[in-house]
């Protein structure tokens, strides 16, 4: 398996955006909560300073696998490739339940960037695994958990 961690553009900037109020604005404010906890005496059954340095855990945490992911990323924008009408990762995927004739989309995002609100699918998904590959006008069958549903590709968009 690969090391490598796919994300879009826009998913590494928010992961930066973190980084960095995580980095220049939580961490600073943690630090000096833990100090002033301090003065107030007694650690064992100091609860603010035991919440802070609980915070402060998570905070160095989150950093580290921030870090640790923007390392490995694979940055893809699919802005910059010629539209073949395949889905791959980045793309917009435009879906007609062929039994219902509702209409889906999908952008196929990292795991980091998934939010179904939004139509972000993670690229691990059941469905954007069955898509990735196919391309306009092909049509997919995937297992849900109340059976199997056929969806035709519409629709590729490399935005």
């Amino acid at each position: 398996m690969s090391d490598r961690v796919p994300m879009t553009k826009v998913g590494e900037a928010r992961l930066r955006e973190e980084l960095q109020q995580l980095k220049s604005k939580d961490r600073p404010r943690v630090i000096a909560a833990i100090s002033d906890a301090r003065e107030h005496g007694d650690l064992k059954e100091n609860a603010e300073y035991h919440a802070a340095r609980e915070q402060q855990s998570f905070i160095e945490g989150r950093i580290q696998e921030i870090e640790g992911k923007l390392s490995a990323a694979q940055v893809i924008d699919v802005t910059e490739m010629e539209n073949t009408g395949r889905v791959i990762f980045g793309t917009t995927v435009h879906l007609l339940n062929v039994d219902t004739d509702e209409e889906v989309v999908y952008k196929i995002v990292g795991e980091d960037e998934a939010d179904i609100k939004e139509g972000k699918l993670s690229i691990s998904s059941p469905i954007a695994r069955a898509l990735v590959g196919k391309s306009e006008d092909d049509v997919v069958a995937i297992r849900v958990p109340s059976g199997t549903v056929e969806y035709e590709i519409g629709k590729v968009e490399y935005i």
